[in-house]
């Protein structure tokens, strides 16, 4: 079956504008234009498009979903495996949180008494799961499963104060690199304080810290499209101008 923009538009829920920008884009291209110039879309069309949509429900970018599904190597069925256990991950984090708020419900209601521990505790999870969708297979790779078990035990037994802390750093770290990113220049006052406040970030889950290792994580925000996307959803750049000024606070380039 062949699909006008508009009738795949509508058959994706998403606008026949959308469409043309993906194409001008490069990252959807019409099967054929017809002879009144009507751009036509096929089956394999409708099925890229439906990968591009779940790439774009979990928070990448338009550019490197393009780098992905324009990959010679990009493999569709290893791709739908991928989202299905991103999806199912995102399932377990909201049926914790949605278990922690019928806990709060039921202590408001008199019927059980939640310590503050439990009361945080999933939101706590949900931090560890996040950090294992970012990170995880990297930085088992690179640093071994002993040190990310180590930064897990040690989030899982955050206070309710350190947890509301790491919260209010990691915006202050954003909060510090758009201001810095009006002055263009990473090795800044401001830039450095950025840098400093994410060392203080990290030391909520690292065991130890390091410049190297610091530098490095920088550097894989960079390299890695999925720790971009995280980091410029914020601003475009924002992860590169963070590494900048990581590998100027440390002295350590990668």
């Amino acid at each position: 079956m062949e699909y006008t923009v508009q009738k795949l538009g509508a058959l994706a829920g998403i606008s026949p504008r959308t469409l043309r920008y993906y194409d001008e884009f490069g990252l959807l291209k019409p099967a054929r234009i017809n002879s009144s110039g009507y751009r036509i879309y096929g089956q394999a069309e409708v099925n890229l498009l439906q990968q591009i949509l779940f790439y774009r429900e979990l928070g990448l970018t338009l550019e490197a979903i393009r780098d992905i599904v324009t990959s010679p190597s990009f493999d569709g069925t290893r791709a739908l495996r991928e989202h299905h256990e991103q999806l199912l991950q995102r399932r377990k984090q909201l049926d914790e949180l949605i278990a922690n708020v019928e806990q709060t419900l039921a202590q408001s209601e008199g019927r059980i008494t939640m310590s503050n521990e439990e009361k945080f505790a999933g939101f706590k999870q949900k931090l560890i799961e996040d950090n294992e969708q970012k990170y995880g297979q990297e930085i088992r790779e690179k640093y071994g499963e002993e040190t990310v078990e180590k930064s897990n035990r040690k989030l899982r037994n955050m206070t309710e104060e350190q947890y509301a802390a790491c919260q209010q750093l990691e915006e202050d770290i954003f909060a510090a690199l758009e201001q810095a990113m009006e002055e263009g220049d990473s090795a800044s006052e401001l830039a450095q304080k950025a840098a400093d406040l994410h060392r203080q970030w990290l030391g909520f889950s690292w065991d130890t810290y390091t410049k190297e290792a610091h530098a490095g994580l920088a550097q894989m925000y960079v390299d890695d499209e999925r720790f971009t996307a995280y980091y410029d959803k914020r601003r475009p750049g924002i992860a590169a101008f963070l590494r900048d000024a990581v590998h100027v606070y440390t002295g350590v380039k990668q």
